[in-house]
């Protein structure tokens, strides 16, 4: 393979460096998921079902343990010593990049003398995290390994909780640097090289997409876990499951394009391989067809399932052929407090409610109207501009998907800015897909609340989950 084209970013910011950038963007972004549901009024602590630590064990609180608490922690001791994990991580991986460039030069002569810098870099973090004296944030350390043991290992008899799930799909979004990972620790072990890829020939072409694979099949075993509850009733979870199996084919078929090449060049000679089109192949064609079908059902998925929105919904008949409903937001009840902490009054005051309209929430309409947004849902906590930015840039990295979870056309591309933004795009995807997730489940909590009264969440303990941060300035009735 030709690298002339792969050296100068090979050179100067080598994969194992790129892999610990992005692990560090995931920090980082979930830093930022937990700060900014704060500041938007909601509680995610409580969303998440998370309990104050007990000998450096982040429990889960079931639901059904749920009535009778106000506040789990204190929001910003969810995120503040994440962001102190972020500064400490991201400085000691800036530095050893500084000094493997001041080092290299960033001559490809020079590259391979001080790979150690890189590997040193990783082993450090990695002992770190390991590291188990009370030193440097030891509980958000904790939370991370116990996370990966509960998504790998649900376990049985118990509820799969939120937080677990979030975990898990966040994973998801990293299945490529998981495999980056391997290719990574064989480019720095002795007879590799960080300025190629390392060659999977043989048994060890399947290494690469098995690992890309583990984030999908915890996520999938959790679906089956939680479909085979004897709490659970319904068959959404075995749909779900249907969603991350459908990934599998995308990686394994993305491998098996090996074989295509091999197949082409021996009837077309080696002015194959420079060709990205193989449709005349029938593992190429299957390949496509598995790449679309896991990029269109996951974004449905996505829509419809967990941000809950309408948009995808098959509309009922008696609704078919009457006009799309008006583009506002009705308000949640009278007299009782809004999803945002402020007060919601009914239509009849005509000054607040000039007054909420311009506040960007929610547009109030005439009491005889009980239409919401079109393609959005009635309760909406975000500024109504954001779903449909959100809707569709989930749309379009969504199909870049098969691009992400296929190993065959990285094979090709290592190296190149191409991938790397890719990455980077696949973990800004996530970043939004978490407010919109988490939203929706602070929603359906509230809802659920509301609907049982005393039963697992109260309903002024429901708004706790949606509002703790304005509590101290607006009492729930």
């Amino acid at each position: 393979m030709d690298m002339s084209n792969e050296i100068p970013l090979a050179a100067s910011f080598p994969l194992p460096f790129r892999v610990l950038f992005l692990a560090g963007m995931g920090i980082l972004g979930w830093a930022t998921n937990l700060h900014g549901l704060h500041l938007l009024g909601i509680d995610a602590p409580a969303v998440l079902e998370l309990q104050e630590p007990q000998d450096h064990i982040p429990l889960r609180l079931p639901s059904s343990r749920l009535s009778g608490f106000r506040r789990i922690l204190d929001a910003a001791l969810t995120y503040t010593p994440v962001y102190r994990v972020f500064t400490a991580y991201s400085l000691w991986c800036f530095v050893a990049w500084l000094y493997f460039r001041y080092s290299s030069q960033s001559d490809p002569a020079l590259v391979d003398l001080f790979k150690y810098i890189p590997a040193v870099c990783a082993l450090g973090a990695l002992t770190l995290l390991l590291c188990p004296y009370d030193v440097f944030q030891k509980h958000e350390r904790d939370a991370f390994i116990f996370s990966i043991r509960r998504c790998i290992s649900p376990p049985s008899g118990h509820p799969i909780y939120f937080s677990d799930v979030v975990f898990a799909d966040v994973f998801t979004s990293f299945a490529k640097v998981l495999g980056d990972v391997w290719l990574s620790v064989l480019m720095l072990l002795p007879g590799g090289s960080l300025l190629s890829l390392p060659s999977q020939d043989g048994w060890s072409r399947w290494i690469l997409p098995v690992l890309m694979s583990l984030p999908y099949l915890a996520r999938f075993r959790q679906c089956l876990v939680e479909h085979a509850s004897s709490t659970n009733d319904s068959r959404r979870p075995l749909y779900n499951a249907i969603k991350y199996a459908s990934s599998f084919p995308v990686i394994f078929l993305s491998a098996a394009q090996r074989i295509v090449i091999s197949d082409l060049v021996e009837e077309k000679g080696e002015g194959v391989t420079r060709e990205a089109w193989h449709g005349e192949h029938q593992l190429f064609r299957l390949w496509l067809l598995a790449a679309a079908v896991n990029s269109v059902y996951s974004f449905w998925w996505d829509v419809t399932n967990d941000w809950g929105l309408d948009l995808l919904k098959p509309r009922p008949a008696e609704s078919r052929g009457r006009p799309p409903r008006a583009l506002v937001l009705p308000s949640l009840h009278s007299k009782s407090t809004s999803m945002t902490g402020s007060p919601v009054h009914s239509p009849s005051s005509s000054a607040d409610l000039s007054s909420q309209s311009r506040s960007g929430i929610y547009t109030p309409i005439p009491p005889q109207q009980s239409s919401y947004p079109f393609g959005l849902r009635p309760v909406l906590l975000y500024p109504l501009p954001v779903y449909p930015l959100i809707i569709f840039l989930n749309l379009v990295l969504r199909l870049t998907w098969s691009i992400k979870l296929s190993s065959h056309l990285h094979s090709e591309t290592e190296g190149s800015a191409l991938i790397f933004w890719l990455e980077m795009a696949e973990l800004v995807r996530r970043w939004m897909w978490v407010f919109v997730r988490v939203e929706w489940e602070a929603v359906k909590k509230s809802r659920e609340g509301r609907r049982s009264g005393a039963g697992s969440i109260s309903g002024d303990e429901s708004f706790e989950l949606i509002s703790e941060h304005t509590n101290d300035s607006n009492d729930i009735p």
